[in-house]
């Protein structure tokens, strides 16, 4: 199922309702990529809220779309990680590495809005 991707001003929010597939994910990494441009954006927020689950694919495909999307020139934070995915992430050893996360949607456009300096987890 694919992800929609909506535009918040300068900002791409796209928001994961279901698990995707490992080629889902892969698409989902290349339209953002393409839309940073298309778009201008200067930043990408990933909404993972309704998800139960993160495995390491999609951990990592999440820290390749903050990357990929940082060297096109547009910060990335991950919003909604719920408390048993992040207790199970630390379990397994799942890592997001430098990608800032959030709580919710206007934590995470607070997030883009401060500089990157001020930024809180670059």
């Amino acid at each position: 199922m694919s992800v929609p991707i909506l535009r918040h001003g300068n900002v791409l929010v796209a928001s994961i309702q279901v698990a995707q597939t490992d080629d889902e994910l892969v698409q989902l990494r290349d339209r953002l990529s393409e839309m940073v441009g298309q778009k201008r954006a200067h930043g990408v927020v990933i909404d993972v809220t309704a998800l139960d689950v993160l495995d390491s694919f999609a951990t990592r495909t999440l820290r390749d779309i903050a990357y990929g999307s940082r060297l096109r020139g547009a910060r990335t934070v991950v919003v909604g990680i719920q408390p048993d995915v992040a207790f199970a992430m630390v379990q397994l050893g799942l890592d997001l590495g430098a990608v800032s996360t959030a709580l919710d949607l206007d934590d995470a456009v607070a997030e883009l809005e401060r500089p990157p300096t001020q930024a809180g987890r670059r």
